[in-house]
């Protein structure tokens, strides 16, 4: 994959992505990057940031959109985190829950490690592996317009999808979400309208 095709801020990305967001749409973050660019975006009681849950956000997202099937999930995680739960893809994929959409920012590096180039940057393809799961709908994104249309599909609940977003390979500040976990649990089940005790 020549960097050439690399296109996107991913700041830029996600906060397009995240702009104009439907009352409906809770949000789930992979560890690292991924929840710093979400927080960056702007913070919201429906975020629901994951701290040393590597590979566990698409199985979070599946569980909500199937607890939750009149929400939007959306699923926003890391080219790594994705590589390590092909398994939960798959699971999704045969589930089908209408109301998922996985969001990959993919910029071929293990951006938390030291940059190391991961299975994306070596040719793996994510969205075509999702694709032969069985996912409703995948595509490789690289130009905000495309940024655009991902956000109206978001909402329209166009079934299981897998978007994978074609990110420069950069590590801006970090923008840290709260890291207690029963406050975050409190004030996401809060915001669906759950009891927090």
């Amino acid at each position: 994959m020549g960097e050439e095709m690399i296109a996107l801020d991913r700041r830029e990305a996600v906060a397009r992505l995240l702009a104009r967001r439907s009352p409906d749409l809770l949000v789930v973050t992979g560890l690292g990057s991924p929840a710093y660019d979400v927080m960056a975006a702007g913070d919201d009681d429906r975020n629901f940031y994951l701290w040393g849950a590597m590979g566990g956000a698409a199985m979070v997202g599946l569980g909500l959109a199937r607890a939750q099937p009149q929400k939007s999930v959306l699923v926003v995680t890391g080219d790594a985190e994705a590589m390590m739960g092909l398994g939960a893809l798959a699971t999704i994929a045969v589930q089908k829950p209408a109301n998922l959409t996985i969001a990959v920012l993919d910029n071929g590096h293990f951006g938390e490690t030291g940059m190391q180039a991961s299975h994306t940057g070596m040719g793996v393809e994510l969205d075509r592996v999702a694709a032969s799961m069985g996912f409703g709908w995948t595509e490789s994104i690289s130009d905000l317009a495309s940024v655009d249309a991902l956000h109206n599909r978001i909402g329209a609940r166009a079934g299981a999808g897998l978007a994978v977003l074609k990110i420069r390979a950069e590590n801006p500040p970090r923008v840290l979400p709260p890291r207690d976990g029963v406050h975050l649990k409190n004030r996401f089940r809060a915001a669906l309208g759950f009891p927090t005790n």
